[in-house]
């Protein structure tokens, strides 16, 4: 469910998207025959998923607190949400719309929460601009990151995903689609910021927030390219470096070198689809950087599928990798002897945090089918190796976890829209 179209034409990836489309167009006739008319679509997703490693969680964001591993053995809260839009055609150019979706939060709880809320005005049928909490686009999925429905697989490869796992942003966009031919390009402008609660508490905050994409269509092929940069801060390890402080000069230098506090951070990808009705192959990397304990990250998938009528098999390769895992923190010989304990345990509790930058690679096999109109039934086999020193995408790491392990998912959905 996008504005304006719900499903961009740039995401068409088969009939599943084409339904989407549908619906929309639908929405749009009314629209024309009425401007006071208010056109309302839903999504959702009901899964559960198996994990193989008892010692930590799988989850599908970090802002969710626990999922299928440690906590359940089978987790519905990985994959399943349930979410209505509601659009509001007030004038010929101006419309409004309301996102909200219910999900797993970072308090357990399945409060629903609005994910976009914004005000359109159409200048032309090419340009426009949107004020209010608008999608943040960064993926080849981010105009329908939330409508799962659209996707070929259970989920989107979650090493290039979970780089920027914001989905939205208060602010504003400004977009312009250029026709040359055959060929249609759709440059996008965003600046915003956004509050997100965190599951260990406090948030994280990102300020000063832009990007610019352009998506390019020609036949069945479609190329991305996207940048964006912000001021990122999490609020819930402020405490934690403050008390590196306490050590004097190399402990400040620990705490500015890995504090995120109003950090710069950017996030660059590319993207690239080819559908040709019945071979869907796609590919997207991604790189993020900021000087604190993210660091630097890099991520790639391909994925290949071929449909069989309402049947599509699809394979998928995905890779992240990131740079410094371990730190030697506090050189303890130079502190004092009572104080010896507490600056090796923060030693630890650095490293216990630089391990959970990911660093993996997943093969995944999964089928989809269309089962009924507007509903499909999705199966998905995925197994990770993680690199040496990180914990990989798992959280809620629990005593006995061993970094450098694998673990194998098996994860069953059903997605539909309506």
């Amino acid at each position: 469910m996008v504005q304006a179209n719900c499903v961009n034409s740039r995401l068409r990836f088969g009939s599943y998207a084409a339904t989407a489309v549908m619906l929309c167009a639908v929405s749009a006739r009314a629209a024309d025959a009425d401007r006071s008319v208010f056109s309302f679509n839903g999504f959702g997703t009901l899964g559960v998923v198996h994990s193989s490693e008892d010692h930590a969680d799988f989850t599908s964001s970090l802002y969710k607190p626990n999922g299928a591993g440690f906590s359940h053995n089978w987790s519905p809260d990985v994959d399943s949400l349930i979410g209505a839009q509601v659009t509001a055609n007030v004038a010929p150019r101006l419309s409004a719309v309301l996102q909200v979706i219910a999900e797993q939060n970072y308090d357990k709880s399945y409060r629903p929460h609005v994910e976009w809320a914004n005000i359109k005005y159409q200048f032309t049928a090419d340009c426009s601009i949107r004020v209010g909490r608008t999608v943040l686009p960064a993926f080849l999925f981010s105009e329908t990151r939330k409508v799962t429905y659209t996707y070929p697989w259970v989920r989107p490869p979650i090493e290039v995903y979970r780089l920027l796992p914001v989905t939205s942003e208060d602010g504003l966009d400004v977009s312009y689609r250029l026709h040359l031919g055959e060929l249609t390009s759709t440059v996008q402008a965003n600046a915003g910021r956004r509050t997100t609660h965190i599951v260990e508490g406090g948030t994280t905050e990102a300020r000063d927030t832009w990007g610019v994409s352009d998506s390019t269509e020609y036949g069945p092929l479609t190329l991305q390219i996207t940048y964006v940069k912000t001021h990122l801060t999490v609020s819930s390890l402020n405490s934690f470096f403050d008390v590196f402080r306490q050590f004097g000069p190399q402990g400040i230098a620990i705490a500015d070198k890995y504090n995120s506090n109003a950090k710069p951070l950017s996030n660059i990808g590319v993207g690239a689809s080819y559908d040709s009705g019945n071979w869907l192959v796609m590919s997207e990397w991604g790189h993020s950087h900021t000087p604190s304990f993210i660091g630097n990250s890099t991520a790639w998938y391909v994925s290949g599928g071929y449909r069989f009528g309402k049947f599509m098999p699809s394979i998928t390769y995905s890779q992240a990798k990131a740079d410094n895992l371990s730190d030697p923190g506090l050189n303890v010989s130079a502190v004092p002897p009572l104080v010896v304990g507490p600056a090796t345990g923060l030693n630890a509790a650095l490293n216990s945090i630089l391990s959970t930058k990911p660093v993996q690679n997943t093969i995944s096999a999964g089928a989809r089918w269309d089962v009924l109109q507007n509903v499909s039934l999705k199966l998905q086999l995925d197994h990770t190796r993680i690199g040496a020193g990180s914990s990989g995408v798992l959280t809620n790491i629990q005593p006995g976890f061993q970094t450098g392990g694998e673990f194998t998912l098996f994860s069953v959905s059903i997605d539909f829209v309506f």
